[in-house]
């Protein structure tokens, strides 16, 4: 069994209040979830207005695939809001 993890940290510079920041959060995960096949949750920085950090999952067997699904996520994830991503980890184990 091959696990891959990733951790998304995106700057929302525009974003004012805890409730559009949830907003964008919200979006971005659920079209996430909807979209792959993967676990994604918020996981750090849940009161820095301008600060999100998204983390996502899959299970496979084979690294290969595992870190196309992590490839295809953050192709999506970069595509599909204005928020503007700063760093990217990922382990495959």
């Amino acid at each position: 069994m091959i696990i891959g993890s990733c951790e998304v940290y995106l700057s929302a510079e525009w974003v004012k209040s805890l409730k559009e920041k949830r907003m964008v959060v919200k979006s971005l995960v659920e079209k996430t979830k909807n979209k792959f096949n993967v676990s994604v949750a918020e996981i750090d920085k849940h009161d820095i207005l301008q600060s999100i950090v998204i983390g996502f999952a899959c299970v496979s067997n084979e690294k290969n695939h595992a870190q196309s699904i992590i490839d295809n996520v953050i192709d999506y994830m970069e595509k599909n809001t204005d928020a503007v991503i700063d760093d990217i980890v990922t382990e495959i184990f």
